[in-house]
């Protein structure tokens, strides 16, 4: 039960993060955020793990989301602190995604390539869903190239993330509750 409430609890950020960018209320996803850290961390066998993949994936995510904003490939709703780099909302759904990596995404860290593909086709698909769905993010006209871009990173990225987490929780491959 607890995979399953891991990944209904990302989802939760996610939709708290771009839903509440798009109103301006940045702090909506770090809100949720937290609330998905106080639920899962007691929870994990891993909390360690989890709290150095969440510190990892938001420096990356910030850097990142940074250089789209500053190829002109992104630029987001209520970006905080500063229209020049990735805001704070974002950060947040790195982090909610990293603590999904030992949880409700544990099967892909021993199928490294079926992860990279899920990066491929689910980075650029999360990106153009906040775009246009729900105006959290606007792409330029030549978009294309964005979300091109976004799927090879986060094809790079995920697998990346995934193999610090074979680091770090070697045993949260095996089933838990």
């Amino acid at each position: 039960m607890n995979v399953i409430g891991n990944a209904i609890a990302f989802q939760v950020v996610w939709m708290s993060s771009v839903g509440g960018a798009a109103r301006g209320w940045w702090w909506a996803g770090p809100l949720a955020l937290l609330a998905f850290m106080l639920w899962q961390l007691p929870r994990s066998d891993c909390r360690r793990a989890d709290m150095r993949l969440m510190a990892v994936a938001a420096v990356v995510g910030f850097l990142v989301d940074s250089l789209w904003v500053q190829a002109q490939w992104l630029q987001f709703t209520a970006p905080t602190p500063s229209v020049h780099m990735a805001p704070i909302w974002i950060v947040t759904m790195w982090m909610g995604f990293a603590l999904t990596l030992n949880h409700s995404l544990r099967l892909f860290k021993q199928r490294l390539l079926w992860s990279a593909a899920f990066g491929l086709v689910g980075g650029p698909l999360a990106y153009w869903i906040a775009a246009n769905a729900w105006s959290a993010v606007s792409l330029p006209a030549e978009h294309a190239l964005a979300l091109v871009s976004i799927g090879i990173a986060w094809a790079l990225l995920t697998p990346a993330l995934l193999s610090l987490s074979n680091r770090w929780a070697p045993d949260a491959t095996r089933a838990h509750g």
